[in-house]
This record gives C-alpha cells, structure tokens and sequence, in this order.
C-alpha cells in the first residue's frame, strides 16, 4: 500500500522538532547558570562560554554536514547528528570542571550541526521561491514553542533535582525524536537521488556559494541578525536577574515573551507573503529592528526600569519571526541541487559569527548593561546596511 505523502503542516511540524533541538540546547539551561557556576567554582561569565562553545561548533561543523548531507543524503546525516548529540548532552551530565563542560558542548555543537544544516536542505528539496518562504515561517511557527518553553523546562527540572537533569532532558528528546522521524517523516519523504561526487568537487561546491554576491549579501545578514539575538540570550540571566534582581519567575515570563512576539511577526509574515515580496518583507523589519534597537540604546544611557528595556528586546526580538524565514528562502533559491552546501554556509557564518561576538560581548560587558546593548546595536545596523540593497540585489539576480 503507498504511503500518502506528508501535507506542509506535516513536514513543518517534525522539521520544527527537529530545528527546536537548537533552542532547547540553547535556552534550557539558562536559569541553571548560577547553580552551574557555583557547583563548577567559576564565574558566571565562565558559564556563558559554553553556551558560545556550542554555538562556534554548530556552526563550524555545517562547514563538513552540509556537503555530506548532498552526497550521502540528509536521513544519514541527521541521524548521526542525533546519535552525537544525545551522547554529549550525556556526557555534559558528568562533567566536574568547566574544561569539560566546554569539551561535551562543543561535541554536541557538533551533533547539532549534523542535525541543523538537514533541516534547510529537506525543505529546499521540496519547494522554492514564495512557497519555500512559507514553509520556512511554518517551520519557525511549530519550533518557537521550544524556546518559549526552553526557560520554563529549565526551571522545573530545577525545581526538582539538580542542572544535569536538563542534559538528561536533552539526551531522552534526541533519541525520541530519531524514532519519530524514522518512522513517520523518512517514510513518507520522497527519496532525493544521492550526489556520489568526488571530495575535490565538495569543496568547489563551496566556490560557487561564496561568489554568488546575492546569496552572500542574504548570509551575512543573517549572521549579523542572529548575532544579535545571541548576545541578549547569552546574557538575558544577566540583563534581567543580575542587573534587574528580577525573580527566576519572572525572567521566564520575559523570554518567553520575546517568542510570542516572534510567533506573532511569523503569522503576520505569512499574510504579508499573499501581497507582497519576501525580499521586501525582509528589508523593511530589518530596517524596523534597527529602530526599535537604537531606542533601546538610548533607554539603556538613560538607566531605564526594566519594563522599558524588556519592551524593546521584545520588540527588536520580535521581528526576527518575519527575518529568519524570508531570508532562508531568499538565501537557498539560487542553489536548487546544492540545499546542503548553500545550507551549510548561511548556517556556519550565522553560528561561528554569532558565537564569536557573544564571546566578545562577554569580555566587553564588564557587569553593566550598556556595553551588551551597544554589541547588539552594531550587529543589527550591519545587517541594515545590507538589508538596503536585498530587492535590488534580487532583481539584478532574476535579469541574470
């Protein structure tokens, strides 16, 4: 009997499980940061690195998962990802000193990796183009239920027993989902022909992503974006229960209120792609988060309460759920036989670039809030410069 092939919703519900793998790695633990620094005997800066060890090796190993992924198939890779993931998030439960902290995470940054550059490759298999857009914010939709959450989990499992159990949490969601997907996605996705390419042509493959001036214009905007928003998730325990006092309660209320603002700029965005372009979509809340990031600049000089702070990073938040979407769509629609490659860069600039500056904002923030902001702020007008140019950029490809 022939199995009936999975509808959109379907396949952006279990990519969106997949995709929430890097949130849930991400955000979990961070109300954990100051029993981890204390049982570690490190600082709570020390901490904070191994939330960008993570990152720096998410994006690195795409660098190898992506092309991989074109040759050997995106089922092979994803589940391998999943096995390495599962075993560190293990492993990390173990770990007596921040050296091995930092060794475990960078191994499921890895495991990650393999599971992260998967997920824009199956999608850009499937669809194309405004179609490609949509199923992307589908996608962002189902996944924002994990970093709403994320924070929340964190707390109970602390309320319960010790931080290594949200690594447990981690490791039994990795092998869960590795049956979910065996049995419910691979068997009803079309088979994509293998690419049995020679080791020289996967690294040429690179050469053509990195001279396409458009798809790189989209890469690093998107990297500068993410950037952003990795320097507040890295330091919003600081920002709002160190420099606010505020309650472990209520720091979990705000997060989560970034992402509902972004679920609700992804609904939004899915209207807006009936009418208009995602290219123009993408310039004009990219120039919107500038704005709403340069009030928050100035608020932060002005030594503001912590409701106005919280309202513009929910805001300039916000807008990531209509940017993130747009900007993969428009990034992967040139490379139609390359999704992995093409994948593998836009995910590896996005996470070494964001790892990097959230390592950087670490050392500049110096226990005070202006300096993280100011990061942020430099991030985001970056990516409006380059936002300026996207539909010209765009048209200019499609005359080619």
């Amino acid at each position: 009997m022939k199995t009936a092939p999975l509808s959109h919703f379907q396949l952006a519900v279990l990519l969106g499980m997949t995709v929430a793998l890097g949130p849930l790695a991400l955000d979990a633990y961070l109300p954990a940061f100051p029993a981890i620094a204390d049982e570690l005997g490190v600082g709570h800066g020390g901490v904070g690195l191994t939330l960008s060890a993570y990152v720096g090796a998410l994006g690195l190993a795409q660098l190898l998962a992506g092309p991989l992924s074109d040759r050997y198939g995106r089922q092979q890779i994803l589940f391998f990802g999943l096995l390495v993931f599962a075993g560190a998030a293990y492993m990390v439960t173990r770990a007596h000193t921040l050296p091995e902290m930092l060794g475990w995470r960078v191994i499921q940054g890895i495991g990650g990796a393999f599971c992260a550059v998967s997920v824009p490759a199956i999608v850009r298999d499937q669809t194309s183009g405004q179609d490609a857009a949509r199923l992307f914010g589908l996608i962002g939709l189902v996944m924002f239920i994990a970093p709403a959450a994320a924070p929340s989990i964190g707390s109970t499992l602390l309320y319960f027993s010790d931080w290594p159990a949200i690594f447990l949490m981690l490791t039994g969601y990795a092998v869960l989902l590795a049956a979910i997907l065996h049995f419910v996605l691979f068997q009803r996705l079309p088979l994509r022909p293998k690419e049995y390419t020679p080791v020289s042509t996967l690294v040429t493959n690179y050469g053509l992503v990195l001279r396409h001036r458009v798809t790189m214009r989209f890469v690093g905007l998107q990297a500068l974006c993410f950037s952003a928003m990795l320097v507040f998730i890295t330091h919003a325990s600081f920002i709002y229960q160190e420099w606010f006092g505020l309650s472990n309660s209520m720091f979990s209320g705000l997060f989560a209120a970034n992402i509902v603002a972004m679920a609700s700029m992804n609904l939004l965005n899915r209207s807006l792609l009936n009418k208009y372009q995602s290219v123009r979509i993408l310039r004009t809340c990219v120039l919107l988060q500038a704005t709403a990031i340069a009030t928050l600049v100035v608020f932060a000089w002005a030594d503001a309460p912590y409701w106005v702070i919280a309202a513009c990073i929910i805001v300039a938040v916000g807008f990531m759920g209509a940017i993130i979407p747009n900007n993969m769509a428009n990034a992967l629609e040139a490379f139609p036989k390359l999704g992995g490659t093409a994948a593998a860069m836009l995910g590896a600039t996005q996470f070494t670039v964001a790892g990097a500056v959230s390592a950087l904002s670490a050392a500049l923030a110096g226990g005070s809030l202006l300096p993280i902001v100011l990061v942020m702020a430099v991030c985001v007008f970056g990516a409006a410069i380059l936002a300026a140019g996207g539909p010209a950029a765009v048209e200019r490809q499609k005359l080619a």
